[in-house]
């Protein structure tokens, strides 16, 4: 009975240990240019809009590169649309609906939107898609969509 206890406990040791190894590490943040920030152009807040919209991104202090560029002070936008928190901030943004990532350096884009109100936020990475310190986001808008 005791060797089965054992060999069980061991098991399950060597599972949780697997579990932990494959679970990513945490990303250190590279720190945000002094001064730097990141807004977005238009829309303006409360604007009523069309199902297409036009978004003009803009960023002060820091440059705009692909993710591709490796120098240190610059990146690249991504999109939140109906966020309510920022995403982690020790590993890669999302990329899905809701994240949008603009990794060839894009200051402009045009998205679709269902009729309602919606939420839009900036949020600035580095070429690894991870976050500044402190994290460089843009104010959060809210447009309505006819």
């Amino acid at each position: 009975m005791r060797i089965v206890v054992a060999a069980a406990i061991a098991l399950m040791c060597t599972s949780v240990m697997a579990q932990d190894a494959a679970k990513p590490a945490a990303m250190a943040n590279l720190a945000a240019p002094k001064g730097a920030s990141v807004f977005i152009v238009s829309p303006k807040n409360g604007a009523t809009v069309g199902q297409d919209v036009h978004v003009v991104f803009g960023a002060s202090g820091i440059k705009v590169v692909p993710a591709t560029d490796t120098t240190p002070g610059t990146g690249h936008h991504h999109l939140l649309i109906d966020v309510k928190e920022l995403p982690p901030l020790d590993a890669p943004i999302p990329a899905d609906a809701q994240h949008i990532h603009y990794g060839k350096g894009q200051t402009e884009a045009d998205i679709h939107l269902a009729p309602g109100d919606h939420t839009l936020q900036l949020d600035f990475a580095d070429y690894r898609h991870v976050q500044f310190d402190p994290p460089l986001v843009s104010k959060k808008i809210t447009i309505h969509v006819k």
